[in-house]
């Protein structure tokens, strides 16, 4: 049986992820993304090996506290209208979403005997922090398919959907992804409020897209908001679909965040503490991981207190 036939991560036993990729390129690799866009440095030679020094610290966490891990491809601006702003082609968006899962391959294959799933990363077609423009699900399907149906022809083994804002383009994704044959993932991000930024609350936005796509989404996650912001809304219930979680360093709004000249990286052993006391009112939590200022150290004590 093929690993998009039965992700290993559904199984119950703890997977990671890594941290937040843009952050740390930019403020500990001291490297330059425009429009928070890591893909472009697929095309640099120093890019590349920054991507696999990153990569492999979070393999060594995982081997060390015996967890699987779930790695995302650095695609999360690899679609048609960022792209058309950095100047790729289609041919070439394509040809980089490819290379970004090969890459993950490479390190799959040195990484022997370790659960490794590899996720071919998608963002939103806005900016991750507002809705702006929205699409009707249909204009989302047709607009992510392109994406999605090049990652159903590698060796990825799911899409991640990751800092959606609205419901439309998460059911749009989940379609467009049951056509091409590959499991996904959908991951919205919250406000300090617990609510998506489209305002609805996130065990309604959870049910909506099952209800309209047939559940066929593997699982649900929020990544990109502070435990501070939605541990109140576990307390409802409701979410047993939600099973991963990536969050930031810092409990500020995404207003706030914007408009900070510094990063705000938290405290990593506060920031797992959080985490563990997440466990009794979110049993299904399984995938845990960074978002925006968190690095290795973030992910390592979170995996510690997990796996412990």
């Amino acid at each position: 049986m093929s690993t998009r036939e039965r992700l290993p991560q559904l199984s119950g036993d703890p997977f990671i992820t890594d941290g937040g990729m843009e952050t740390v390129l930019i403020f500990d690799y001291g490297l330059e993304l425009p429009d928070f866009a890591s893909f472009v440095l697929l095309d640099q030679p120093a890019g590349v090996q920054a991507f696999r020094s990153y990569y492999v610290r979070f393999l060594d966490i995982a081997r060390e506290r015996a967890a699987g891990i779930v790695l995302d491809t650095p695609t999360w601006r690899a679609n048609a209208d960022w792209g058309e702003r950095l100047g790729y082609s289609p041919e070439a968006l394509a040809d980089v979403n490819r290379r970004g899962v090969a890459l993950l391959e490479e390190l799959r294959r040195d990484a022997k005997g370790m659960q490794l799933v590899i996720s071919g990363c998608i963002g939103p077609r806005g900016d991750g922090y507002q809705v702006g423009d929205a699409m009707t699900s249909e204009e989302a399907e047709s607009y992510h398919q392109p994406q999605v149906e090049t990652f159903a022809g590698t060796t990825a083994d799911l899409v991640s959907a990751l800092t959606l804002t609205y419901v439309d383009e998460a059911v749009g994704i989940v379609r467009a992804a049951e056509k091409a044959g590959i499991p996904s993932v959908v991951s919205f991000t919250l406000e300090t409020d617990g609510r998506l930024p489209s305002g609805q609350a996130l065990k309604d936005a959870v049910a909506e897209v099952d209800a309209e796509t047939g559940a066929a989404a593997a699982y649900f996650m929020v990544n990109c908001a502070h435990p501070t912001h939605f541990e109140h809304v576990l307390a409802d219930g409701g979410l047993e679909r939600l099973r991963g979680l990536r969050a930031n360093a810092s409990s500020k709004s995404h207003a706030e965040l914007d408009e900070a000249e510094e990063l705000d990286q938290g405290d990593p052993h506060e920031l797992a503490e959080q985490y563990r006391s997440l466990r009794l009112a979110w049993p299904n939590l399984t995938v845990v991981g960074g978002c925006c200022g968190t690095d290795h150290r973030h992910v390592d004590e979170i995996c510690a207190v997990w796996t412990g």
